[in-house]
């Protein structure tokens, strides 16, 4: 052994056990030690240690590194090592064979790391960073972690939705090949659901969103003038550019970023059951401009108490103007703000009730009896509040789209996991499915590692191993939101010729079950067939929708576009359609993570561990949901994650510092 290194750039090569340096890192940091042979035959004990450069005997080390034994047939390239806070400032690594000197490193020159102490102080747990590598190594630090793992595991991908395509994008991108993704349907995307109605392709412009549709950009503050990006978004234009990059700019894959069109003047609004003369639905630019169209809200016991209750409200969140910039900057900071306001100890209705003792009456007036989730939703205020959007040329479904040519090779389709098997004998995770549902005995293959890239709605039904108790409470017990669409095909894009015309933009209706409506932000003008998101509704209604035929759901949808849009709706209707409940979708049983009062923060931690070589990820481990930088967010952290359980430091802090993990502590 001839070589020690605490940088991740070369590989030391000793002559008279010296080197070129120094070289210099911080306390409180991860390194992964390079180490290079210079005597072949070599095998036996190892123990390495850091100290002063001219100690003389193992003894007068400041801290031990790790120890093992090497055999000539398995040699470690590299080492890991956790680097106290309490490390002396200059000093050089030595490896010790019982009492004889093998190895020393060139001097390392170490600092304090006084940018945690002065910036990540603010947000240095759980609940601030969503991962700090430093404090996850130190837990599980012990003799086998020491020698970093070969490249050669073999990884177990289970879901490729969003969170699951990333995470083979970055282990391909560090070198590690060996995963296979298994996807329980017939394509790739998870919830991203781009329908081209009427056996249209892409490039006829024919289509809607039936899962997620935009990304937010940037707001501008109407008082200031200032414009502030959003920077968690951001990792979706970074994909969207990488996957261009790997295939090579090809057009027929590309991902091309347009603008989306959130608000519009003449969208429909809520009238609260008001209808213009003419028997259709007010425009947003109609109530703005004559707030009488807006019938009253019928009022409740105590119209006074009401007032002081929502105004109890605003003040408890006070979403400031700096407040959303700080969040649209770094919602983990916030996330943690929030929490040491106590914003997640009370739903709105469980503060009004509870904490200012207010009549259930005034409660379900401003609140609404039924609402149990936390109070804290600042990151859809800030993304909701955005007035700069961008969606996807042709459909999100360009997404997966382009990242078939790089997973197709390594992806079986169709399969169904119904379990995980942890053998504590060989320490290795197995998959199992079945390919005929009545078989008992089920199929299987083993790996060293799973990524589990599916909602808990389908994992709660697997046969799982005996995770801990805050774990598996979490899969089975976490909450889902419900959510429909209805997209409708015309012969026209018909309503951009109404007086006034609506281009784009998302608007609402007072009408039962319709809840938003979307006009297309693409080939605005154009001539030919067009597709409005006629209705988009979320919550307990959905249930109600999910239960009616086909038939009578597009009739009441129908309906209601003629009540927008007067007859001429009736006149263009082609009666193609596209319908997703999502609670009942085979392979999502739900729309998105909505966490009751108490999950979020409670469980956030649970997903930071890594149980019998099993990793979990997916938009409902991240801090923000429904979004698909949280899937993306959380693949990084579970990429992360397993890289530093491999003792693989150096990847680990490339995928950080490639992929946004400016809040990951490495």
């Amino acid at each position: 052994m001839r070589g020690f290194l605490a940088t991740c750039s070369a590989v030391l090569s000793f002559a008279s056990r010296t080197a070129a340096g120094p070289f210099s890192i911080t306390t409180d940091s991860v390194h992964n030690i390079h180490v290079e042979y210079a005597d072949e035959s070599f095998e036996g004990d190892v123990q390495v240690v850091y100290g002063v450069c001219d100690m003389t005997s193992n003894h007068e080390r400041h801290h031990e590194i790790g120890s093992t034994f090497m055999r000539r047939d398995a040699r470690p390239e590299r080492l890991v090592w956790i680097v106290p806070d309490e490390a002396i400032h200059r000093g050089c690594l030595h490896a010790y064979s019982g009492s004889r000197l093998i190895g020393r490193s060139a001097p390392i020159a170490v600092t304090r790391n006084l940018r945690k102490r002065e910036d990540m102080s603010k947000i240095a747990d759980w609940s601030g960073p969503w991962f700090d590598g430093v404090a996850y190594l130190q837990d599980k630090q012990n003799n086998a972690s020491f020698v970093a793992a070969e490249k050669g595991k073999k990884i177990a991908i289970i879901g490729g939705g969003m969170s699951g395509l990333l995470t083979s994008l970055l282990l391909t991108s560090v070198g590690i090949n060996d995963w296979h993704i298994h996807e329980a349907s017939q394509r790739i995307g998870g919830r991203i659901r781009t329908k081209y109605l009427a056996n249209t392709t892409p490039d006829q412009y024919q289509y809607q969103e039936m899962g997620p549709m935009r990304f937010p950009v940037s707001y501008t503050d109407s008082e200031t003038n200032e414009t502030v990006e959003i920077n968690d978004h951001k990792m979706v234009f970074q994909l969207g550019d990488t996957l261009n990059k790997l295939n090579g700019n090809n057009q027929s894959l590309a991902v091309n970023f347009i603008p989306w069109i959130q608000s519009s003047p003449n969208v429909p609004a809520n009238s609260n059951g008001y209808r213009l003369p003419n028997g259709r639905i007010p425009s947003a630019a109609q109530i703005k401009a004559d707030p009488s169209l807006v019938l009253p809200a019928a009022e409740g016991a105590n119209p006074e108490e009401e007032e002081k209750a929502s105004e109890d409200i605003e003040a408890l969140l006070d979403y400031t103007p700096e407040r959303l910039k700080n969040a649209s900057l770094n919602i983990f900071q916030a996330h943690k703000e929030a929490i040491e306001r106590g914003l997640f100890h009370f739903s709105e209705a469980a503060y009004l009730k509870y904490h200012l003792n207010l009549s259930d009456d005034t409660v379900d007036f401003v609140a609404g009896a039924g609402d149990n989730s936390a109070m804290f939703d600042i990151y859809d205020t800030v993304y909701f509040g955005a007035t700069t959007w961008r969606t996807i040329d042709k459909g999100l479904e360009s997404l997966p789209r382009a990242y078939y040519p790089l997973v197709k090779d390594k992806l079986t389709l169709g399969r169904k996991v119904t379990g995980l098997v942890y053998n504590n004998e060989t320490d290795k995770i197995s998959v199992t499915w079945r390919p005929d549902p009545m078989a008992m005995k089920p199929e299987s293959e083993e790996y060293d590692y799973a990524v589990v890239a599916t909602p808990f709605t389908k994992v709660r039904l697997w046969n799982l191993p005996k995770y801990s108790s805050l774990l598996s409470r979490a899969i089975t017990t976490m909450n889902y939101q419900q959510s429909c669409k209805v997209a409708l095909r015309y012969k026209t894009r018909f309503w951009e010729h109404l007086d006034p015309p609506i281009i784009g933009g998302c608007g609402a209706t007072d009408l039962p079950g319709i809840g938003s409506v979307c006009y297309p932000a693409y080939k605005i003008n154009s001539t030919g067939p067009g597709v409005i998101l006629a209705s988009y509704s979320s919550g307990t209604p959905c249930r109600s929708l999910g239960a009616l035929s086909a038939e009578d759901h597009i009739g009441m949808v129908q309906r209601a576009m003629v009540e927008v849009h007067g007859d001429i709706a009736t006149e263009q209707f082609t009666g193609a359609y596209d319908r997703q409940i999502w609670e009942f979708d085979e392979h999502q049983a739900g729309a998105w993570a909505a966490p009751f009062l108490g999950q979020q923060d409670l469980y956030l931690p649970a997903y930071y561990k890594t149980e019998m070589k099993t990793i979990f990820i997916g938009e409902h481990t991240s801090y923000t949901h429904a979004w698909i930088f949280s899937a993306l967010d959380s693949a990084v952290r579970g990429t992360t994650q397993l890289l530093l359980d491999m003792g693989l430091v150096d990847e680990a802090k490339q995928v950080v510092e490639t992929w946004m993990g400016r809040w990951i502590h490495l």
